[in-house]
């Protein structure tokens, strides 16, 4: 559980956790391979179409919850079930724990429940002085060591056999041998007389099946079925938000979960309990069935506009398996009892802000747990949803604060740019970096060199570069962010020569100024609208064919936030539309628009590899272009691995969490060099900025570059 009461504290946890050998290499090995099972699993499906289908139905669901829960209840109790529900994770406590007194209940078994971890159902029997056991593996493992579980579907993957066979060893007054068959049988042995001795038995539930008052679990252990048909009394206890309205609405979700948790094709047990079943156990023959329905705020969810979508999340723990914050320091550090991006949301509407503050700080933004969630969630708007609401509650850090207040004013901030260059020349050192700053302003950021503001930023060298073009084949504008405009001019520059090539008119609008995202990250809801504002009114798409811009980051802000940071402005929300469908991005531009041929450039063959900005590759969903513009540019591209993993830059988010920032540099770095490549090109400028800083904090001789540049070099 998360309980650091300040950033401070959270980052000092954070680092505890980077240093845990095991769990990192554990991490890693799952993150690599699940990519490949879940791309098998899903091979010949049309996986968009299918999460839009459960998109829809969980969405239906849930606008008419408290129907579907009377039908389920009417339908379930004529089958003998009792039906509870409960508004708060205490009141479902008590609930069970009532219902255990009354029917003289000492011995409980449980299958994994993520509900009952919510509502720290174990703690609250155990006071009352009820014998609770897990029988699902991990969980088991997890609860002897009393924590909480790391992952949703494997809770205890941070743990390595040795660290298992020291606890069994504990647990049953022998020496455990360091075998995992071996050590799954010790559990089996355990955990049968627990079986035969519980007098109830308390699952959760994947589904509640309101047209037949059915519920259904999916597991890859028999424990479940053991716990749900030997004790004499059963409980499910579920949310709200597992009310379904068919049977096959709930077989559409299962043609997901399975695959989208671990790969698989399906789940080992999926099992259906309609109505209350045989027990001969029990004094009359017949199951004493009970179901818990929790709301804990999740009625209030169902009627939030925006937050509404997250109770379609199916709990396969997708978002954390991709993750790349996750993959580092785990669930302990990354959520609270839920974890990864569904958790940072979850733990703030179930748990309340103090246990989420610190959480919702760490997402990269790096979009990797929208590409890949079952329900189409869009997790990254949501999280920073989150963060804003979390401050607009406790106040507002001065640091996020001043910088909204600098990027709403144009005139303020490139005064300060311009002003930054003159007096950063003693720290330079006569370089491109800054070798020399004092640590109060680099404090963590010795594993990449920072940049230098450029001698003139591209504004004041626009008109002299200007493609002079009397029959254009397209009118642009150009957006070019404020990292290109006052610290790397030379990749506009580039893309001027580009252009002016292929007879491309260019505007640049005087009145841009940074895109936003930073603010948008840090928090400060209004300023990110102000500034967005203001990029809108710079521009007059009426005026051009398409807005360019060389910022994957940029592109995607511009293009899919800004409609809905405006979108509530009457007199902005049409303007910011028409604004986003102009935008395109560089190589998509040049490839797909311009469609530049291998006889334009010269060929050199140098061995050049790439890294796929995230906003690029799912943000714009842009991959084969940039790609295919390396080998059209006479270059001889070589792939490296995790191309489309975040180099770990984010913005912000390097500021603010350098440890994991530098380790995601360092593995995307050696992932790079490995190709023997001597060019490393991307399509962002932050990008650029990360990777070029970490080869040359390391003294590597790989160069960093924006793919416009090793195109404009090699420009017939």
């Amino acid at each position: 559980m998360q309980n650091a009461h300040n950033l401070k504290e959270y980052r000092g946890e954070l680092s505890g956790a980077l240093h845990n050998e095991f769990l990192r290499e554990a991490m890693d090995k799952f993150a690599v391979a699940y990519r490949t099972a879940r791309s098998n699993a899903f091979s010949g499906i049309d996986v968009d179409g299918l999460i839009k289908d459960i998109a829809k139905s969980k969405d239906e669901a849930m606008a008419h919850m408290d129907e579907l829960l009377a039908q389920f209840t009417k339908n379930a109790e004529a089958l003998g079930v009792i039906v509870h529900v409960a508004k708060t994770a205490q009141e479902a406590n008590e609930i069970i724990a009532g219902i255990a007194e009354k029917a003289g209940v000492k011995r409980i078994i449980k299958s994994k429940s993520m509900t009952a971890e919510e509502t720290h159902l174990n703690d609250y029997l155990e006071s009352q002085g009820l014998e609770v056991t897990e029988t699902d593996l991990g969980e088991w493992i997890i609860q002897l060591r009393h924590e909480g579980p790391t992952h949703m579907v494997m809770p205890a993957i941070h743990l390595s056999r040795y660290q298992v066979a020291d606890l069994f060893s504990d647990v049953t007054g022998a020496k455990q041998e360091v075998d995992i068959q071996k050590l799954v049988k010790v559990a089996r042995r355990e955990l049968r007389r627990k079986f035969a001795e519980a007098d109830m038995g308390i699952s959760g539930g994947n589904f509640a099946v309101a047209e037949t008052g059915t519920i259904a679990i999916c597991t890859n252990e028999g424990n479940g079925r053991l716990v749900t048909t030997l004790p004499r009394v059963h409980v499910a206890l579920v949310g709200l938000d597992k009310l379904t309205t068919t049977l096959k609405d709930a077989l559409r979700v299962i043609r997901v979960l399975p695959k989208n948790a671990t790969g698989q094709a399906i789940t080992s047990y999926v099992s259906w309990m309609t109505g209350a079943g045989e027990c001969q156990a029990s004094a009359n023959g017949k199951k004493e069935m009970h179901v818990v329905f929790l709301d804990n705020g999740r009625r209030a969810l169902a009627k939030d506009p925006l937050f509404s979508q997250v109770l379609r999340c199916i709990r396969c723990g997708a978002c954390a398996n991709v993750c790349p914050v996750y993959r580092l320091v785990g669930g302990h550090q990354m959520g609270h009892i839920y974890i990864g991006a569904i958790g940072l949301i979850l733990t703030y509407f179930y748990h309340g802000r103090e246990k989420a503050k610190n959480l919702v700080q760490n997402c990269i933004n790096c979009g990797a747990c929208k590409a890949v969630c079952a329900g189409g969630i869009d997790l990254p708007r949501l999280i920073k949803e989150v963060h804003a609401r979390i401050q607009d509650e406790e106040g507002h850090p001065l640091q996020s604060t001043l910088l909204g207040k600098v990027l709403q004013s144009r005139k303020l901030f490139h005064t300060l740019l311009r002003s930054a260059k003159a007096v950063q020349r003693p720290i330079t050192g006569g370089t491109p970096f800054l070798r020399h700053l004092p640590m109060i302003f680099a404090k963590g950021q010795d594993f990449r060199a920072l940049p230098a503001i450029a001698e003139k930023p591209f504004r004041d060298r626009f008109e002299a570069l200007k493609p002079k073009v009397l029959k254009p084949k397209f009118r642009v504008a150009l957006f070019s962010g404020c990292v290109q405009d006052f610290v790397y001019p030379e990749q506009v520059e580039a893309a001027m020569k580009i252009l002016g090539k292929y007879n491309v008119d260019v505007q640049f609008p005087m009145d841009q100024s940074c895109c936003g995202l930073p603010v948008q990250m840090m928090g400060e809801r209004e300023a990110s609208k102000n500034v967005a504002a203001q990029n809108v009114n710079a521009f007059d798409p009426a005026d051009c064919d398409y807005i360019l811009t060389m910022c994957a980051s940029c592109a995607s802000h511009l293009k899919h936030g800004y409609p809905q940071i405006l979108a509530d402005d009457a007199t902005m929300s049409e303007k910011a539309r028409q604004f986003a469908d102009k935008i395109i991005d560089f190589s998509s531009f040049v490839h797909d628009v311009l469609k530049v041929q291998p006889e334009d450039f010269t060929k050199d063959g140098r061995k050049t590899t790439y890294h796929a900005p995230c906003h690029l590759c799912r943000g714009l969903g842009v991959t084969k272009a940039p790609r295919e513009l390396m080998t059209t540019g006479g270059l001889d591209y070589i792939p490296c691995e995790e191309e489309e993993v975040c180099c770990g830059f984010g913005g912000t988010f390097s500021m603010k969490f350098p440890e994991l920032s530098a380790e995601l540099l360092k593995k995307k770095l050696a992932n790079a060099e490995r190709t023997g490549a001597e060019l490393l090109l991307t399509d962002c400028p932050g990008c650029v900025m990360q990777l070029r800083g970490g080869l040359e904090a390391k003294g590597s001789s790989m160069q960093a570059r924006h793919i416009a540049e090793a195109l404009a070099e090699r420009l017939k």
